[in-house]
């Protein structure tokens, strides 16, 4: 009897050990899928939209800022959670610690945006505020630089989940 018991437990543990790898494997994909998509997306907005929006001077810029930040919060926001989601199951399912640093570095855009950035989108987004005037174009400037770092942090995490694939 004990023979079978052992038997059985070696057949479990390498269920468990092949279900563990297959949950690190999906987790690790969509970690970088969401980190991937999060990152080019907001290079693009820090290199190509952003810069366009202000070269249609500041009244079109701020006219624009309001429906595009809509849209890019609610995928964005999704996007930065579901890869730090992912990232820390893949650390806790046997990936390495880079896979929880870069989780971190992705999430870290969150807070950074509802605490550094969202005061300024806030400002830009007041219907007070006289989209031609030059303080519409420092507010504007500001975010742009702000969201620079999300560009950055989010390339930094990338950067990680590529090398430690």
């Amino acid at each position: 009897m004990l023979g079978w018991r052992s038997g059985q437990l070696a057949r479990l543990a390498w269920v468990s050990i092949e279900a563990m790898e297959a949950i690190q494997q999906l987790a690790r994909f969509l970690t970088t899928l969401s980190c991937g998509l999060f990152a080019g997306a907001a290079i693009y907005i820090s290199l190509v939209e952003h810069p366009a929006r202000m070269e249609c001077g500041t009244e079109l810029a701020v006219t624009e800022f309001g429906p595009s930040y809509r849209r890019a919060a609610v995928m964005q926001a999704s996007l930065a959670a579901a890869g730090l989601v992912c990232a820390i199951g893949a650390w806790l399912a046997g990936a390495g610690v880079w896979w929880l640093i870069g989780g971190v570095l992705l999430g870290s855009v969150v807070p950074l945006t509802l605490v550094v950035i969202l005061p300024t989108n806030k400002q830009l987004l007041a219907p007070t505020l006289d989209n031609g005037s030059p303080q519409a174009r420092e507010l504007l400037s500001r975010w742009g630089k702000l969201h620079a770092l999300r560009s950055v942090l989010s390339g930094l995490a990338l950067v990680i989940f590529l090398l430690n694939a």
